[in-house]
């Protein structure tokens, strides 16, 4: 072989550099296509891609349905197809674990519509402000709530170990603990402690979701999350708004 062909053939021929560079160029290409395919999979409800303020207004209009009376018939069959593959609900809930408050219910919502964390005290502690930036960042939910309500038995129950200065037995001084300090600011103020204890649990936990770094309060900055506090009635079902975020 004469010695242009062997230049010819080094020139031509990819060298050891060229196929790393093209091995790394594909696996780039090829996560790149699936998270584009990602991005534009249609959602599974896509009814509930809303704003903030039309999230927060949807829900509304769901608690005026109940507590008339008048709340919609779900078609729970058909949306278990569509709701296997994934999830865009148009609203977080930070509830009470009180078994006669379901946020499904007091805003006649369906499958799919409401990501809900509850415990006893709707406080937000370290895993459910996790659940809460899984909400927002990973599934889109543009409005956080956190739900209240009246005759709240963990707030009660702080209260009373307060005053008594008496922790209660086995794991529940830690709802005490995360309950407290709104406790100890109803005190102050005097009046019906319980009430304004729990309208300002509700109040001082919007403000620690709406600060919660890094994620929550990106959001919340950039306009795509909104938190708002509400309180449930147990008389009426109404829940009243008093932390519109």
């Amino acid at each position: 072989m004469c010695e242009n062909c062997v230049h010819d053939d080094v020139r031509i021929g990819p060298s050891r550099r060229s196929l790393i560079h093209l091995t790394v160029s594909a696996v780039g290409l090829a996560f790149a296509g699936a998270a584009f395919a990602k991005e534009t999979k249609p959602p599974p409800k896509p009814q509930n891609v809303l704003s903030p303020d039309a999230s927060l207004k949807r829900l509304m209009e769901g608690n005026a349905r109940y507590v008339d009376g008048v709340s919609r018939r779900h078609d729970f069959k058909h949306e278990r197809e569509a709701l296997a593959g994934g999830q865009n609900p148009f609203a977080a809930v930070l509830g009470c674990a009180d078994s006669r408050i379901a946020p499904e219910y007091a805003f006649d919502t369906g499958r799919g519509d409401l990501f809900v964390c509850r415990v006893a005290g709707n406080f937000a502690g370290t895993e459910t402000i996790a659940s809460m930036e899984y909400a927002v960042a990973v599934l889109g939910a543009p409005l956080i709530l956190v739900l209240g309500h009246d005759a709240c038995g963990a707030v009660d129950a702080t209260l009373k170990a307060l005053k008594d200065d008496k922790p209660p037995p086995g794991h529940i001084p830690s709802l005490v603990d995360a309950i407290a300090p709104s406790a100890k600011a109803a005190m102050q103020q005097g009046g019906d402690v319980l009430d304004k204890a729990i309208r300002q649990n509700v109040i001082d936990n919007v403000a620690k979701l709406k600060s919660a770094a890094p994620i929550l309060d990106a959001a919340v900055g950039q306009g795509k999350l909104r938190v708002a506090g509400g309180i449930y009635r147990l008389a009426t079902g109404t829940v009243d708004l008093i932390a519109q975020g």
